[in-house]
């Protein structure tokens, strides 16, 4: 049986019109045009090599079909992100950047990182999760047009920017309706949304960012939830220095949107929520600070609520 030491990794540089590979171990290199064709010839090679393992970096969407390529040949597929691999490079004292060099850092990074945990390709959460940041877009898009509708503007622009403003607004209801039924057609993902939405203050489209983003919730320890959503503090200290503690990294967009849900919660629609915002306030606190305590709090009781397969308790809140 093959372990993890002896997994042939293949690290993978994603662009438009081709990707870039290199297996590091066997000192192989190579590019593949991005069609059919490509991803046929790519996974044969593959194959051939023996390799267990492909990492490719996050890149728009480019990744998407390669992805499917090469799970549906039997090998293990990872989406990176690129931040991540960039930062790597800089510490290891590669400042160059070509296609050729990001194929090796990545694979450089994943048979270095090549025990950190990672979540069995899951086709339905994928799809959600296009559906959800497709919405998501779209809001910004909406939220652009309104901005700039405020100001004047010639006739002819005022009347395009309301014909799109409409139609923004009804392509913003099917993504829903579609958000809607996806869920209900997919029994786990039915069941976690119960859970989810049974919190005051959570509703269906968080339910659905949290189902798509973070399906980890529920199976990691409450400070590695935290972490993944980028709420959890980290230290700024040096010496005798203690520096003023900072959240930093996990998930922007999923954090975006569970920012927005719970600071209706936190100040509207659940009374534990709503107690320990004013709480905190009132000892002192920024309302951003204390706002980004209640998410902190929130997302560890999710995930106890999801590990337990428990709707909202009350008394929960104790435990986080």
């Amino acid at each position: 049986m093959m372990t993890q030491d002896d997994l042939v990794v293949a690290g993978i540089d994603v662009a438009k019109n081709k990707v870039d590979v290199c297996i590091r171990s066997q000192s192989l290199r190579r590019a593949f045009a991005s069609n059919r064709e490509g991803r046929r010839e790519l996974a044969c090679w593959l194959r051939r090599r023996k390799v267990g393992k492909a990492v490719m970096e996050a890149s728009g969407g480019y990744e998407r079909e390669w992805a499917m390529a090469l799970r549906d040949a039997g090998i293990e597929v990872r989406i990176v992100d690129p931040k991540r691999v960039r930062s790597f490079a800089r510490s290891a004292g590669r400042l160059a950047k070509n296609d050729t060099i990001d194929a090796e850092m990545i694979a450089w990074f994943a048979e270095t990182f090549g025990e950190a945990p990672h979540q069995v390709y899951d086709a339905e959460r994928e799809r959600l999760a296009q559906i959800v940041n497709t919405r998501q877009a779209l809001l910004d898009v909406q939220s652009e047009l309104q901005n700039s509708s405020e100001h004047s503007r010639p006739e002819v622009v005022q009347r395009v920017q309301a014909r799109l403003l409409k139609k923004i607004t009804a392509e913003l209801a099917t993504l829903e309706a579609a958000i809607t039924a996806t869920i209900k057609a997919t029994p786990r993902f039915a069941e976690l949304a119960e859970i989810i939405e049974s919190v005051p203050g959570l509703a269906r489209i968080t339910s659905a960012g949290l189902i798509a983003a973070m399906p980890e919730l529920g199976q990691v320890s409450n400070k590695v939830a935290a972490a993944l959503l980028g709420v959890a503090p980290y230290d700024d200290d040096s010496g005798k220095r203690r520096g003023e503690r900072q959240i930093k990294g996990g998930r922007r967009k999923t954090r975006n949107l569970f920012y927005m849900a719970c600071l209706g919660a936190a100040t509207r629609h659940n009374p534990v929520l709503k107690a320990f915002y004013r709480r905190l306030v009132a000892k002192g606190k920024e309302k951003k600070v204390a706002l980004v305590a209640c998410m902190r709090k929130l997302i560890v009781i999710l995930n106890i609520m999801i590990a337990r397969r428990q709707k909202w308790n009350p008394n929960l809140s104790a435990a986080a």
